[in-house]
């Protein structure tokens, strides 16, 4: 057999050698995650080590963990969905697009790329349920998927009614394995309740299936893409407002820290989450309470 290459030797050394299914259930046991728990988690695999069988060791272990009465969830996208802007493309791109791009379908579009190789395993995993909003669907298996799933709204996508606000309602958790702190998108569901000036929107087009048709529809959303809200006064130069806003979280206190294989990796119960965010977002930018 080969020598392993030097980014492979790298990561068996950083993480003691592989990250088995067995390691990791003993380490998100560690960290505090339990049978029964509903669970929005972030990945990022290659601060884990080296994982013996990728993203599938890594969802067995969430579910052996959270067992049969327990959900995961993960948000998805749609890797294809057209961009915002071609509504300024020439006419005949447009045309052509509008014509035959394919819809947003659940069982088939792939979630997008950036958001690593754990949601495109989950919701392909079976028994997984996936929201039926092309530009912020999410997906979960479990006892709760359906819930959590259901009637994602079509505007509004981050706030009340949405897959976000149920996990709050379910006292359910938010798990950052190794994930960067910016990536905590359930400050998304607090920037859209939150009652602070200057909040910014987008509206944009997709294409969807409705009734087994393909339709064209307009969402209206809070500006996740750029930010919702004009950070620049309150954050650090060069960092982004969520990692700002879980770095102060965690210097609040909330929140559990321990390691997950090689990675750092931290548990927030979801509620708490949104009200630091919350209260942060209308201290540091005015505002009343939601």
């Amino acid at each position: 057999m080969d020598a392993p290459s030097s980014d492979l030797a790298a990561l068996l050394a950083r993480a003691d050698g592989p990250v088995t299914r067995g390691r990791l259930v003993r380490d998100l046991a560690a960290l505090g995650l339990a049978e029964g728990d509903t669970v929005m988690f972030h990945t990022r695999m290659s601060a884990l080590g080296y994982v013996a069988g990728g993203p599938q060791t890594v969802i067995g272990a969430l579910v052996e963990v959270v067992g049969e009465r327990g959900t995961l969830m993960v948000t998805c996208g749609w890797n294809d969905a057209l961009p915002y802007g071609f509504t300024d493309w020439p006419q005949p791109w447009q045309d052509a697009v509008r014509e035959e791009h394919p819809p947003y379908e659940p069982l088939l579009s792939e979630a997008e790329h950036d958001n690593g190789r754990l949601p495109e395993a989950l919701r392909r995993w079976p028994g997984a349920v996936r929201s039926r909003h092309p530009d912020v669907s999410l997906a979960a298996v479990g006892a709760a998927a359906t819930a959590l799933m259901s009637d994602h709204p079509w505007d509004d996508p981050h706030g009340p009614g949405s897959p976000l606000a149920r996990l709050v309602a379910l006292d359910g958790r938010v798990l950052m394995l190794g994930a960067p702190l910016e990536t905590l998108t359930l400050l998304h569901h607090a920037e859209a309740l939150a009652d602070a000036p200057g909040k910014r929107f987008v509206e944009y087009e997709q294409p969807v299936l409705e009734r087994g048709r393909r339709v064209w529809r307009r969402f209206r959303d809070i500006d996740s893409s750029e930010g919702a809200f004009d950070y620049s006064s309150v954050t650090p130069v060069g960092q982004d407002p969520f990692e700002t806003i879980v770095r102060d979280m965690l210097a609040a206190g909330i929140g559990r820290r321990g390691k997950v294989g090689a990675a750092e990796s931290h548990l927030f119960e979801a509620r708490e989450v949104l009200d630091f965010g919350l209260t942060w977002i209308r201290e540091k930018l005015g505002g009343g309470a939601p």
